[in-house]
């Protein structure tokens, strides 16, 4: 099992907590839980609605949209982090190519960490809107 020190440096890396101060990485790192997930597992299914997310601290994932391959994740990457925010459907089917260890933050415990620290979801949102202009860029130009 990763310390708490590995996991909050694992999250420093993760775009959507890039803004995030340590504390407030510790704060997010102490709220999740460390999982084993076997290789062929599912870690998220698209269309399922998700309540969790899952940072990689080892491993290999594919992710899959509409079952073509679209993306190879590994350590430091995040799964599922739009259902930190609601409970829509997943976008994307991800599979551990290999035995995985994740950290997984469910929506409840982030809002539990946001009510304590209400600056904290100003950083994430400006995080998300970065995100979605750089994904516009890239996009549209």
């Amino acid at each position: 099992m990763a310390s708490r020190k590995s996991h909050t440096e694992h999250l420093r890396n993760v775009a959507l907590f890039s803004s995030c101060s340590t504390k407030d990485l510790e704060k997010i790192a102490k709220s999740g839980d460390e999982v084993t997930l076997p290789a062929g597992s599912v870690i998220v299914d698209q269309g399922q609605i998700g309540k969790e997310a899952y940072i990689l601290l080892s491993g290999t994932a594919t992710v899959r949209r509409n079952g073509k391959k679209v993306a190879t994740l590994s350590a430091g990457n995040i799964v599922g982090e739009l259902s930190l925010l609601d409970h829509g459907p997943r976008t994307a089917t991800v599979i551990a190519d290999t035995n995985c260890t994740a950290l997984v933050i469910t929506h409840r415990n982030l809002i539990g960490v946001i009510d304590a620290v209400p600056a904290l979801a100003h950083k994430i949102m400006a995080s998300m809107a970065a995100r979605i202009r750089e994904f516009d860029r890239a996009s549209f130009g």
